[in-house]
């Protein structure tokens, strides 16, 4: 009779409640050579019997980290052969990318993997591709989610399998973990005398996930709750059923109450229902149009939609809604309407511009570890006022990046035709009057932290 390890046993019950898997799937599992992924992989070898299936390896090189990146991809290509299964692998310059797409490393990481993953499933080549997501990873996702601001969607976290819409055979991507602990994993190995690879980058505080794994959580854990993951998890589970349900419930309203081709949304009938599916209605809405809201948008809908007398209210990347009659309508004003923008950036701390979708952070670097950063990125803390400014650039605005040999005016550094919304709209940051960052560039060679001085680094995201 099949047996299997008690961490096998919950991989295998959660597997099955969410039916993931079934006889004759053909799973590419993603192995990075980290102990998440090289756990999984064990795991579903472990498996296979019981669950029928055919396994192969899929791994992404990233080129983040030189030889060290190509020593992960050839443990993994070892790590395949022994267990003589199929190598699917690829590499891209990460880099390269998060610069061209203005995204952060991380993002730009996961997007060029997704596609690559995506890729393998719409040419049917695989119909799973199981990621080695964890309840760690769950948990830290949902405080994320919260300290940014979520509702039940946000709060939903990582969900158990990712529908490909391109893909054939109803293809998806699996997270077959999560239900499992990151230190149950490790002595999974541990105890089948398997190693991993250890990528350094995970303990790299500048990015927020990280400083949520190594820092909050652990305090959460030790001053609030000794289960705070298996709750955040909990609350995962809770929410995508409501989602779920809410889906469902806008999915069957929204053609009775929204107009696509004219963009027209009743108010009249928008009004009489409760506020919980008027916030429903208002962000799908607006999302069938690509147009994604953050809370207070959808408040002044909502606000548009009941007052007798309001006209109009202004919504990001260049959309108004106005009323009309008895209807909101959605509308994109002309380029040349965009206008100007101005936040306060505390440091340490972060705001959210809504007119290029994006969230700036100024995280404090202490000087123990600046080394580990380049130092293009990097500003002399003391050298800065005690509260930043993000804005567009301004006609007459000058910079002078490191490694050029004066300051330019920064409409000659940019990318783009003069016109162009983008171009117009370029964020910078601000210290007293005085230019200290922009976008894409160099940090100037005089603001920089020297020995002993800690350091500001400025990041910049999408919002999600």
């Amino acid at each position: 009779m099949f047996r299997v390890q008690p961490l096998a046993t919950t991989v295998l019950a959660y597997s099955r409640k969410h039916a993931l898997l079934k006889a004759g799937d053909r799973v590419g599992v993603a192995v990075s050579g980290g102990a998440d992924s090289v756990a999984l992989l064990r795991l579903l070898v472990d498996l296979r019997p019981e669950l029928g299936v055919v396994l192969s390896v899929v791994h992404f090189n990233h080129q983040l980290r030189g030889a060290a990146s190509d020593a992960d991809a050839q443990f993994v290509a070892d790590l395949a052969q022994h267990h003589k299964l199929v190598l699917l692998c690829e590499s891209g310059d990460t880099a390269a990318y998060a610069a061209q797409e203005r995204l952060s490393i991380e993002t730009a990481a996961r997007e060029l993997r997704y596609q690559y993953f995506r890729r393998l499933l719409a040419q049917a080549l695989l119909n799973r591709i199981a990621t080695a997501h964890t309840l760690d990873d769950q948990a830290e996702t949902v405080l994320l989610k919260i300290t940014r601001g979520a509702g039940s969607r946000g709060l939903a976290g990582i969900y158990p399998e990712l529908s490909i819409p391109d893909a054939k055979n109803r293809a998806t991507i699996i997270r077959p973990l999560l239900a499992s602990k990151r230190k149950d994993l490790e002595v999974y190995l541990n105890s089948l005398g398997q190693p991993w690879r250890e990528d350094a980058s995970n303990r790299d505080l500048r990015h927020a996930r990280n400083r949520v794994r190594h820092g909050i959580l652990p305090r959460l854990e030790r001053f609030l709750n000794p289960a705070v993951r298996e709750a955040m998890a909990e609350t995962a589970e809770i929410a995508r059923a409501e989602e779920d349900y809410w889906q469902r419930e806008v999915a069957g309203l929204l053609p009775q109450l929204w107009t696509q081709q004219s963009a027209t949304l009743k108010s009249e009938a928008l009004n009489t229902l409760p506020l919980a599916l008027q916030r429903r209605i208002v962000r799908a809405a607006c999302e069938s149009l690509g147009l994604r809201l953050e809370f207070h948008h959808v408040e002044e809908i909502l606000a548009l939609a009941s007052s007798p007398t309001a006209k109009s209210t202004e919504l990001p990347a260049g959309w108004v809604v106005s009323r009309k009659e008895h209807a909101l309508r959605l509308e994109r004003k002309p380029a040349a309407a965009a206008s100007d923008y101005e936040y306060p950036l505390p440091v340490p701390g972060s705001t959210v511009v809504p007119e290029i979708n994006s969230r700036f952070e100024a995280v404090l670097v202490p000087r123990s570890r600046i080394e580990g950063y380049n130092p293009d990125h990097l500003l002399n803390r003391a050298l800065l006022g005690k509260e930043l400014q993000v804005r567009n650039w301004r006609p007459g605005d000058r910079f002078w990046p490191a490694h050029t040999k004066a300051p330019k005016k920064i409409k000659e550094l940019l990318p783009g035709g003069e016109l162009s919304s983008e171009r117009r709209l370029w964020p910078v940051v601000v210290s007293e009057n005085e230019v200290v960052w922009v976008r894409g560039l160099p940090t100037p060679a005089k603001l920089r932290p020297r020995d002993g001085d800690q350091a500001t680094l400025i990041q910049e995201a999408p919002l999600e």
